[in-house]
């Protein structure tokens, strides 16, 4: 086995991820619906060699808030990410392509289509990230009053992941013969049927197109909560998380892979890739002094909105900004994960009110590092090698200026220290990522009966 590098996925926020971005002269303004943009970001991300670019996605609008802070917000309009990455498939080679859709929200058949065609179109590079939604904002747009319970939503999330897979092993790989000659086109006998009845699902199959390249797109989960721990363990392939200490993040690290045995998997098949979102100068001072300049551009509607969405019952706006918020609430085992990291850090850092929503505007609670190369380096490596990552999601504080630097200045740092690859080593993202391609289960299970 190859010695251990670091994975790297660039997670893409339109105009960046702090949230005044938008505002920033490094910034491509209409970035949500500019795909030029979106191309020469996805080629700098593969210039740096990283596997995969990755965009979050909500079926619904991503920020809301008050008349003021709303007209304020840059995340309103914003591509459907299956339709993005199909486009960018043609303009790229190497890179990954990580699209989020919902298990709650989509229907099973509909997605295992269009990721297995995704795959196709990009030879190999695609990744689905599964997502049970819980944004308030979304649930009407389907005829709901509410969202399904959290418990409802992560048991259906299980059966939504095994219907797709099953969908997905529709066809054996070797079910197209495509014989001109004989005039054959496929083995009908290679072909699988699903019939899945389940508690959430009815299912028949099969897919409609043939087995996607890499068996199936590369599985992947976003959150920190115990049901979403738990999905991790039992399907993905990688999870994306939000620590801002190494103890915090060594230990979600242990826990997520301790957990992976009663599902038969081995630690190695599940990467953890914290986010991190690097604010870069050559120097120190230039570093601190690019963080100052976004920071100048928040407006206090928008930072108080981030600082409402912890305090859903309190009226933040006539909070002293230079004090402590005046009491935070009591951690519960229920609540989202992001919301207890952040509250845990602010509680832990003494932060006003005005330092709190300045930390959130940068990467909404993530690990925001402020140095030169190789400060960035040295806390990357710190986490890589002592059991708290497997590598990172890149979160550009602006983009595409802060990808850029990171690629320019970050990657080479990271390639002298023998950390990161210095090219691409396979054709698929499977193989970039070092993951087994699944074998189709209708052909274990011939195996087996023939055995």
């Amino acid at each position: 086995m190859s010695e251990r590098k670091l994975r790297l996925g660039a997670f893409i926020m339109a105009t960046g991820h702090h949230i005044a971005a938008w505002r920033h002269p490094g910034s491509q303004v209409d970035s949500g619906v500019n795909i030029d943009h979106y191309i020469e970001v996805a080629k700098t991300a593969e210039r740096g060699l990283f596997d995969q670019v990755f965009v979050a996605d909500t079926p619904g609008l991503r920020e809301q808030g008050d008349r003021e802070a709303f007209s304020r917000q840059g995340r309103v309009s914003y591509f459907e990410p299956v339709t993005l990455w199909s486009a960018l498939a043609v303009a790229t080679k190497h890179i990954g392509f990580v699209a989020t859709a919902s298990t709650t929200y989509e229907d099973p058949f509909l997605l295992a289509r269009k990721f297995a065609s995704l795959d196709h179109i990009s030879k190999g590079r695609a990744a689905w990230n599964v997502v049970t939604t819980g944004a308030d904002n979304v649930y009407g747009n389907f005829g709901l009053d509410k969202h399904p319970d959290p418990e409802v939503r992560y048991e259906q999330a299980h059966e939504f992941v095994d219907v797709v897979k099953g969908l997905w092993d529709s066809y054996e790989d070797d079910a197209f013969i495509r014989n001109a000659e004989t005039g054959v086109y496929f083995d009908p006998d290679k072909l699988h049927t699903l019939n899945h009845v389940g508690k959430y699902f009815k299912v028949k199959g099969p897919l409609n197109i043939e087995r996607p390249p890499q068996g199936y797109p590369v599985i992947v989960q976003a959150g920190s909560s115990e049901p979403g721990r738990e999905l991790a363990a039992a399907t993905a392939e990688a999870i994306f998380t939000a620590w801002t200490s190494l103890a915090e993040a060594q230990a979600f690290y242990k826990d997520v892979k301790s957990r992976m045995a009663k599902y038969s998997r081995r630690p190695e098949e599940l990467l953890v890739l914290p986010g991190i979102s690097p604010v870069i100068g050559r120097t120190q001072e230039e570093a601190d002094a690019k963080w100052a300049e976004l920071q100048k551009l928040i407006h206090p509607s928008v930072g108080l909105n981030e600082i409402a969405k912890f305090w859903p019952n309190d009226d933040v706006s006539t909070w002293d900004l230079d004090a402590p918020p005046p009491y935070y609430p009591e951690l519960e085992k229920g609540r989202n994960s992001r919301q207890n990291v952040v509250l845990t850090l602010a509680k832990r850092e003494g932060f006003t009110v005005r330092q709190l929503y300045e930390y959130l505007a940068g990467a909404r609670g993530h690990w925001v590092v402020v140095g030169t190369p190789q400060k960035i380096a040295d806390e990357m490596q710190s986490w890589f090698e002592n059991g708290a990552a497997d590598g990172f999601n890149v979160m550009p504080p602006v983009l595409p200026e802060s990808l850029n630097d990171f690629v320019e200045l970050v990657v080479p740092e990271l390639q002298r220290r023998g950390l990161f690859r210095t090219e691409y080593e396979g054709k698929t993202l499977r193989e970039n990522l070092g993951l087994d391609r699944p074998v189709n289960q209708y052909t274990v299970k011939g195996e087996a009966k023939a055995a």
